[in-house]
């Protein structure tokens, strides 16, 4: 399943970075535009999608400064939806 997965990321995968571009831009887009009324469980889990789909596009690219960079993005989305969620503080 992993291997027809990575085959039809790596045929798509410049619409898939374009894809995952396109969602974080929106995501800190939304907090830049509402402020404090943002939906801000809505923005980290989003941001934390684009993120865990920029990294696997870097990895399969080989990129290890961007699979740094996405994979790292993972974690703030990880803290950022504990503590929308109110588990962190």
């Amino acid at each position: 399943m992993l291997k027809v997965a990575n085959q039809f990321i790596l045929e798509n995968i410049r619409a898939a970075e374009m894809l995952g571009v396109l969602m974080r831009i929106f995501s800190f887009s939304l907090v830049s535009w509402m402020g404090p009324a943002s939906p801000f469980m809505f923005v980290w889990v989003f941001n934390t999608i684009d993120a865990v789909l920029l990294s696997w596009c870097a990895v399969l690219r080989k990129d290890s400064a961007y699979t740094t960079l996405n994979t790292f993005w993972i974690l703030v989305g990880i803290i950022g939806m504990l503590r929308a969620g109110g588990l962190l503080h």
